[in-house]
């Protein structure tokens, strides 16, 4: 793993920084601060202002996990609670506003981070679609590959640019960014309309529904995570599973030169940041169309 640099000062103090969250790579609390830090100017725009849901591992991985979508007492102060205008009374929604909301995060043991695809900003109008291409057993690798460039290609056709990550699990995300016009409908619709037409196309290989025994063989096009309230992990956020995998962004034109879903990791993201030219989602934000526009 390449040494980070020094952790600048920040208003949060780690309690116990020398907790390990990732037994196999011997990956601690602070270290897991040190590459948010790291990694925070390209994730930030990601995640501040917007609700988020967490998997939190006091423990570290081989220990309880569980997911929180509301505040919990003795929290981190920078840790902000966001009110949905629509469910005000189940409780405040867990957000940040900068870095030492992140750290704060940190010292929650939340070892990954689920926003939601709209901001607080616009709570009705979300901001991106998140096509997750979820592999059932017996899909090889290339599969998932070539099912994402199929998405790329229909999502452009619709006027929408297309980015993509690994999912740190065992799958890609295909994502569109959007300007915030549409409402949460019109996003469902459109993305349940997509997987249904590609499932449609190609039905030995794409299926939309979360079936174990249909799956075999078939990629899941995960349209769900386009809904109100629910979430998909942040780009860069790490995941709760052995070798601290990390949810990379990547380019189109190294897509094919990937080796799989969890590829990159805190362990070697360092090094892959160190060695970029560019962000491959530099053009991201400024890639936002307004679906209504090209929906009709």
């Amino acid at each position: 793993m390449q040494t980070p640099a020094p952790r600048t000062a920040h208003a949060v103090t780690l309690t116990h920084p020398d907790r390990i969250y990732w037994p196999d790579g011997g990956v601690t609390k602070a270290g897991l601060a040190d590459y948010y830090e790291a990694v925070w100017p390209r994730m930030a725009p990601f995640i501040i202002d917007r609700p988020l849901a967490l998997l939190r591992c006091p423990e570290g991985i081989e220990g309880p996990c569980f997911f929180q979508k509301n505040v919990w007492k003795g929290m981190n102060a920078h840790i902000v609670a966001l009110d949905d205008p629509q469910n005000a009374q189940h409780g405040h929604l867990i957000g940040i506003h900068d870095l030492d909301g992140l750290m704060g995060l940190v010292q929650g043991a939340a070892l990954e981070i689920h926003p939601w695809e709209a901001s607080c900003r616009d709570w009705e109008q979300p901001d991106q679609l998140v096509m997750d291409l979820d592999p059932g057993e017996g899909v090889g690798w290339a599969s998932v590959i070539a099912a994402a460039r199929e998405m790329r290609v229909r999502l452009e056709a619709s006027g929408l640019a297309a980015f993509v990550k690994t999912s740190g699990g065992k799958g890609l995300h295909v994502i569109a960014p959007l300007e915030p016009v549409a409402d949460w409908a019109g996003v469902k619709t459109f993305t349940h309309t997509l997987a249904q037409d590609m499932a449609a196309d190609s039905p030995e290989r794409f299926i939309t529904t979360v079936s174990k025994v249909k799956r075999h063989g078939r990629i899941l096009l995960d349209y769900l995570r386009n809904q109100r309230g629910a979430t998909s992990v942040a780009p860069y956020s790490t995941r709760a599973r052995p070798g601290a995998p990390v949810s990379m962004p990547v380019s189109w034109a190294e897509l094919d030169t990937l080796t799989g879903p969890a590829q990159f990791t805190l362990g070697n993201t360092m090094e892959r940041l160190a060695s970029q030219r560019t962000d491959p989602w530099a053009d991201f934000h400024a890639a936002r169309r307004p679906l209504g526009a090209v929906n009709g």
